[in-house]
């Protein structure tokens, strides 16, 4: 590490899948046959998702650091090291090796805090129906490997910070949001263990009990379009779902929403300041190829802008930066090349 130079060790908290997407020229009927156009297994999952593309944009700007003026201009940024916490199968099962190899081998993501479930052979499944007449996606999930426990994470944090805590160390803990009552347990914890730390967490399903509470205990809340729709709490309209009910909280300083095609909106609490980046400005059509991972796309634009540019990004380009990586996103099949279209390297 070079002296001087903080690292911020991002852990992202959830689950890991392996996808089965069938492309489908329209979703079937109920108790009918339909063929299939093409079909592809990847790995999936929030978390993942958003840590391969985050794996691309740090080895980018690693990368464009070599060059003398951006070396200048960015000497301040930290190093930021991955780690992604998750329950796998066995560490020789198939499904696991697949799922570790498919971050490449120089891959830069820590995962030596996943937690290997003995006498499991399969991952967690999501098995994926894509409309091409439509463009979206049905997704019905399959998961039998044991949940991460509140005694585990507990174990598994105190590791991570004996292992990496230092006075050039800081910490950002990412959750998915799902189970709330165990990951709320684990946000707790982590703010008697750590209270320096940053907490962000994804609010997604809007029929899932608990997600308020982890978001009133959250620096930063990213909200999906599904939950914001749903919801009475947060309303239908994106400029209101990002300015509920911020009075009074003592953590939270960031709010993000996502809504499809209109882009995605983002209100600093401390700042009062709220920003709208539309998903095209120029107005044009896009191409839709691909919208699995979307949201895990623009959390992981999210989180580098205000991890690696917090002080010569303003909120504004933040949302922007991350708009346009998830648009570039759904304009391709899975996340390759992803950076580099949006970065230009």
């Amino acid at each position: 590490m070079e002296p001087g130079k903080k690292t911020v060790h991002l852990v992202m908290v959830g689950a890991c899948y392996l996808d089965t997407i069938l492309t489908v020229p329209h979703f079937p009927d109920e108790d009918a046959k339909l063929r299939a156009t093409a079909l592809q297994v990847r790995r999936g999952g929030n978390c993942p998702n958003a840590l391969e593309v985050l794996q691309q944009l740090l080895s980018a700007s690693t990368s464009n650091q070599q060059q003398q003026q951006q070396q200048q201009q960015q000497q301040h940024q930290p190093m930021v090291k991955p780690h992604l916490v998750t329950c796998l199968p066995h560490e020789q099962a198939t499904a696991t090796r697949t799922i570790l190899e498919s971050f490449g081998a120089r891959t830069i993501v820590d995962f030596s805090q996943c937690l290997f479930r003995d006498g499991y052979n399969e991952a967690a499944s999501s098995y994926i129906l894509r409309s091409k007449s439509t463009g979206s996606r049905t997704i019905v999930n399959f998961n039998e490997l044991p949940e991460i426990t509140a005694h585990e994470f507990e174990k598994t944090a105190s590791d991570l910070v004996a292992e990496h805590g230092g006075d050039e160390s800081e910490f950002w803990w990412h959750f998915e949001g799902r189970i709330p009552e165990t990951t709320l347990h684990c946000i707790r914890y982590i703010r008697r263990l750590l209270p320096g730390s940053t907490v962000s967490v994804e609010v997604e399903k809007p029929d899932r009990e608990g997600l308020v509470e982890l978001a009133a205990e959250s620096d930063v809340v990213f909200y999906s379009r599904s939950w914001a729709e749903v919801s009475q709490l947060l309303g239908c309209a994106m400029q209101y779902c990002v300015h509920f009910d911020d009075a009074g909280q003592p953590y939270r300083s960031l709010l993000a929403c996502t809504w499809g095609a209109q882009g995605a909106g983002a209100f600093s609490v401390r700042g009062r300041e709220f920003t709208q980046c539309p998903a095209n400005p120029s107005g044009d059509d896009i191409s839709v190829v691909d919208t699995i991972g979307a949201g895990d796309t623009f959390i992981a634009g999210m989180v580098y802008g205000l991890i690696c540019h917090t002080h010569d990004w303003s909120l504004e380009a933040k949302l922007a930066f991350a708009v346009s990586l998830s648009t570039a996103k759904v304009q391709r099949e899975g996340f390759a090349g992803l950076a580099s279209t949006v970065l230009g390297t």
